[in-house]
This record gives structure tokens, C-alpha cells and sequence, in this order.
């Protein structure tokens, strides 16, 4: 009820001034009595009239005071204050510092109304015009003790209210009420909504001055945690933080207003708050009367340094809010708990200065080190790299003279079974064979490092179709339909020699019995290139003298220098039954 109108003191004087009247009215038989009884007296004792004029005077001026002073302990109808929800109340004229309307954080449908300089109050409740009123009920207490339970408001009591805002229409009165050093609540809730319950606190008494009872520190232990407890600890209590501790807990005595107290804690040294809270947990802490205790637990990290906090426990009213309110600080002060903690932590601390001097010596010392490493590094790594280049230019050289060994030992081969053709009168199988030989020539000696494998694949092909034409054999070259044989790209010539001893040592024999199965093969990442013949196979362990598996020994070797994080791994099985060979590039795909 925030928004209801306040009328201007010229309404207050008005009133207070129709009482008076009224009250001098009623006490004329009394004046006329007592006047009598002057005169009387004046009579004999032989006052003069000046003298007893001046008497008559004094005693009617005697008599509009009090009738004045008893006209003001009325209560004001013409001025109301919002005392939170759907209530307004009305308290008496000559009152002062209403404290009307406080809100909480965490109590959202409770409002507190201080009243410390009133004696009398009427409360009334509000309802917009088309609001169902039969659905509310209210309650109320006095000193926590019910006086009226769970009431219906009675249409009939409504009345409307002109209070110069639509929304508001009708009114009805809870009740007048004596509050000097009392309590009054009001508890109302709609029976549609019987979980939204609203309470007004009308608080007529002093407010009480909040109590710590007991102070609690948390340390860590083998099983998990325990206290220290200081118990109804004094204006200055000493505490030391160890490394063990984490939290320590205030306990605050017990009240029917503890939402009504916040707390802070603000450093004396700098004079600024490190902690606030508005809310109070309960439970694990008991009172004489074994009802829980309300307390806060404060993180152990607030306290940055050593030195004097202090915890202050305040009622949250906002004081300057009320203009016309004249409350001084000493009588604030009077609710206010101040506790003053001595903090003491266990590890060495700094002034700024010094900390300011540490850290420039940190991070000069730091910066210096990481200057010489980085230095070292890039010299290692300059060194490192330049070997690694030289190591790489030799191993290409190698390769490349292994290469230029293996292209010599293509061509020998080649030129012997063309003039092995040509000395059997086979024209044009000599013919075919010349023609193939010149596009495998100019594809052999391409100076290419790595080739794809559909590459690889054409000049297999063109080889065995050559050497089809001296032996008759059979081959096939198969792969995994998932193989990208246009943009995988292997080491060029690498099956080469295998397929060239397939054809030399296994099919020369076989003829057209000869089967050579050439496969590219995926598993997982690895490439797997396997030559295949049914020949009469080779003792592996064997060395012979012939260059094409020594070099191809050879150029493994080199390649997995090369190819540090893909090795290639070549296994050769020989029998009776035919030759398997198989390269394994792993990581490649």
C-alpha cells in the first residue's frame, strides 16, 4: 500500500482544533461551576478585580491546554500510513517516527511497521472494486497470543474508500488497537491462494538489541571437520586462522524478529565492508529454551590480513527514509551490536610495498630466466634443425642414388626380354612389348619422390602387361573401395621391385600357370600394399646376390628415417606354394 495518499498537517491542525472545541463544550458546566466558586472565593478574601482577572484568565488558559493535549491522544483518520500489502493504518495525531512499510530480502511477504512513539492504531484493509473479499480471512495476535482467528471479512463492513486512485474502491476496519509496548500481527491470505500467506508486524516496544552467543571455527581434521566454540564472547575476541581452518560461524540469541537484523563485517584498518548478509540459517545450534538459534557462516577468504574487524548486527531500517522522522544516531546506535575481531592468520603477510618490491624481483628473475631458456632453446633448436635438415639432405641423396641403381636394373630387365623376344622370332610380341617399354621408360625416369596410387597402379600394370607377353602368367590388381587411388600419394617405385622379382623368380617356371595378385588394402590407418604369386617361392633367409630386395631393403630403412611418425614395415613369407610380400605404411591414411 506504498502508494496511498498522505494528507498535509493543515488536516491534522483541523482536527486537533474541532476537538478542543468539542471538549471545551462539554466541560462548560464545569467552567461555570468553577467561576462561581472564584468569585466566591475573590469575595472573601477581597481580591482586587485587576487580580483576580488575571487569575480567571490563567485558569481558562489551563483548561484549552489540556483539552488540547487530550484532543491530540486521538487517533488521525485524516492521515494514513502504508503499512505494507493490502493494509494502511492510522495512529495517533501528535505521534511522531512511524516507521512504516520496512521490506526484507528474504522474508518478501512480511512487513514491519515501528511504532515506538505511538499508544493507539487502527489498521484497515484495501480491496480493488472487483476483487472477491468473501475469499480473504485474517488473523490476528497481540503479544503472539491470538485474538481473532481465521475471521471472514464481512461485506457488509465495506465501505468505500476515496483515496483518489481507481484501483482502489473498497475499505474495511481490522481493528483499533492499544500498541504502546506491545506486538501486533496480522496474518491474511486469500483462500484461493492459502500458500501466499501475508504478515504485518505492528511493533509497538523497543527493539531489542541483538546478543551474539557464541563464536564457531571450522578446521579441518582426518574424519572431516570440527569447532572451536568462544561462548557469549566479549567486546574483543581474539582468533587465530590456521592453515586447517576454513569458516567461521556466528550465533546470534533467538527472537520472533531475526528476519528484521542484517549483518556486516567491515575492516577497521581500511574502513571498508568485506561482508554482508540478510539472512539467518538455523539448525545444529540450541538455546537455553532448546530452540534453534539463528546463525550466518562467514568464508575464512574474506579475511585478506591480519587486523581488527568488526561485526556489526543492525535492524534493517532504512532511518532516512521517513522524512518526518527525528530520530537521532545516539538512539540508533542503542540497536546496533558492534563486535570487535582481532584476526590473526597463521602465514606471513606483506605491505604493499614489500609485496610491490617481491614481485618485481619475481617477475624480473623469471623474465631473465625465461629470456636465457629461450635463448638456449632457439640455439638448440637452430642446431637441432640444421642437423635435421643435413640428416634429411642424405637421406634423400641415398634414396635418390637407390633409385637411380633400381631404374638401371628396370631397364637391364626390360631390354633382356625384348632381345629374349626378338632371338625367338616373336615380331610382334617384340613390337607390343617396345611400345609399353617406352611409356613405362618415360614414367620410370620421372624424377618424383612420391607418386598416388592410381599412378603406381598404371605402371604396375604396364609392366605386367610387358612381361604377359614372355610368360603368359595371369595378374590382378585389386583395392578397398573406400581408397582415394587419385590423391593417396606412397614413395614412387616401392612395389616395383617386388612385382619384378614376382615375375622373374616366380613366373618364369609357372608360364601361364602364373598368378600374380597385386592388393591395396585399408585397415584403420594404415595402407597395406601386398604382391602375391604362386611361384615356387625363395629361401628368406638366404642372402642373394641380386639388387632388387637388397635396395629395397635399403630404401625401408632410409624411408622410416624419413617418415619418423609412419613406419613402414616390410614382411616377406616363402614356400614351396608361392611368395607373399607385405608393406605396411601405418598412420598414412
Amino acid at each position: 500500500m506504498s502508494d496511498l495518499m498522505i494528507k498535509c498537517n493543515f488536516f491534522d491542525n483541523i482536527q486537533i482544533l474541532c476537538k478542543t472545541i468539542h471538549l471545551l463544550i462539554q466541560t462548560l458546566p464545569l467552567l461555570f461551576y468553577g467561576f462561581s466558586f472564584a468569585i466566591i472565593v475573590a469575595s472573601l478574601m477581597k481580591i482586587k478585580p485587576d487580580k483576580m482577572k488575571k487569575i480567571i484568565l490563567a485558569f481558562l488558559n489551563v483548561v484549552i491546554m489540556l483539552s488540547a493535549a487530550n484532543a491530540q491522544n486521538g487517533i488521525n483518520f485524516y492521515r494514513s500510513y502504508a503499512a505494507g500489502g493490502r493494509l494502511a493504518m492510522f495512529v495517533d495525531s501528535a505521534a511522531k517516527n512511524v516507521y512504516y512499510g520496512n521490506i526484507f530480502p528474504n522474508q518478501p511477504q512480511t512487513f514491519f511497521n515501528y511504532l515506538p512513539e505511538v499508544n493507539n492504531v487502527s489498521v484497515q484493509i484495501y480491496f480493488g472494486k472487483t476483487e472477491r473479499v468473501q475469499d480473504y480471512r485474517y488473523t490476528i495476535l497481540a503479544d503472539n497470543k491470538p485474538i481473532v482467528v481465521n475471521k471472514l471479512i464481512e461485506t457488509v463492513r465495506l465501505k468505500n474508500a476515496d483515496r483518489g486512485e481507481e484501483e482502489i474502491r473498497r475499505s474495511a476496519t481490522l481493528g483499533s488497537f492499544s500498541i504502546k509496548d506491545k506486538i501486533i500481527t496480522i496474518l491474511t491470505y486469500d483462500i484461493q491462494r492459502p500458500q501466499d500467506v501475508y504478515k504485518n508486524v505492528f511493533y509497538g516496544g523497543p527493539i531489542p538489541k541483538a546478543k551474539i552467543k557464541t563464536l564457531a571455527k571450522r578446521f579441518a581434521t582426518k574424519k572431516g571437520v570440527d569447532y572451536s566454540y568462544i561462548t557469549d564472547p566479549k567486546e574483543r575476541t581474539n582468533i587465530i586462522f590456521t592453515r586447517k581452518d576454513d569458516e567461521l560461524t556466528i550465533v546470534k540469541d533467538r527472537s520472533d524478529i531475526d528476519y528484521l537484523y542484517y549483518t556486516s563485517i567491515k575492516d577497521k584498518h581500511t574502513n571498508k565492508v568485506i561482508f554482508e548478509s540478510t539472512a539467518w540459517q538455523y539448525g545444529g545450534y540450541l538455546d537455553e529454551a532448546y530452540k534453534l538459534s539463528p546463525y550466518i557462516k562467514i568464508d575464512k577468504s574474506i579475511f585478506k590480513k591480519s587486523g581488527d574487524y568488526e561485526i556489526i548486527i543492525q535492524p534493517l531500517i532504512k532511518w532516512d527514509r521517513y522524512s518526518d522522522c527525528d530520530i537521532s544516531s545516539e538512539e540508533i546506535e542503542k540497536y546496533v551490536t558492534r563486535h570487535t575481531l582481532s584476526i590473526t592468520i597463521d602465514e606471513e603477510s606483506y605491505t604493499k610495498l614489500e609485496l610491490f618490491t617481491y614481485a618485481a624481483i619475481v617477475t624480473f628473475s623469471i623474465g631473465f630466466v625465461f629470456l636465457v631458456i629461450l635463448y638456449l632453446t632457439k640455439k638448440s633448436n637452430k642446431k637441432k634443425l640444421a642437423e635435421k635438415e643435413q640428416e634429411g639432405s642424405m637421406i634423400k641423396l641415398q634414396l635418390n642414388s637407390i633409385r637411380s641403381q633400381l631404374n638401371p636394373h628396370f631397364l637391364f630387365n626390360a631390354l633382356s626380354s625384348i632381345q629374349n623376344l626378338i632371338n625367338k622370332n616373336e615380331i610382334d610380341s617384340a613390337n607390343k612389348y617396345l611400345s609399353k617399354f617406352a611409356r613405362l621408360t618415360r614414367n620410370v625416369l620421372k624424377d618424383n619422390e612420391r607418386i598416388s596410387l592410381l599412378q603406381e597402379k598404371s605402371l604396375l600394370d604396364d609392366y605386367l602387361q610387358m612381361e604377359q607377353l614372355r610368360f603368359g602368367f595371369q595378374y590382378t590388381i585389386n583395392h578397398s573401395g573406400d581408397l582415394d587411388l587419385a590423391n593417396i600419394e606412397i614413395p614412387s617405385m616401392l612395389l616395383q621391385p617386388f612385382v619384378e622379382n614376382a615375375v622373374k623368380h616366380g613366373m618364369e617356371q609357372k608360364t601361364t600357370a602364373g598368378k600374380i595378385m597385386i592388393e591395396f588394402m585399408k585397415q584403420a590407418d594404415n595402407l597395406v600394399l601386398t604382391v602375391t604369386d604362386n611361384g615356387t617361392g625363395f629361401d628368406t633367409e638366404r642372402k642373394y646376390t641380386g639388387l632388387g630386395l637388397q635396395l629395397s631393403d635399403s630404401r625401408v630403412a632410409l624411408l622410416n628415417r624419413v617418415y619418423k611418425e609412419n613406419r613402414f614395415i616390410l614382411v616377406i613369407q616363402s614356400s614351396i606354394n608361392g611368395t607373399k610380400i607385405c608393406l605396411t605404411l601405418t598412420d598414412w591414411l
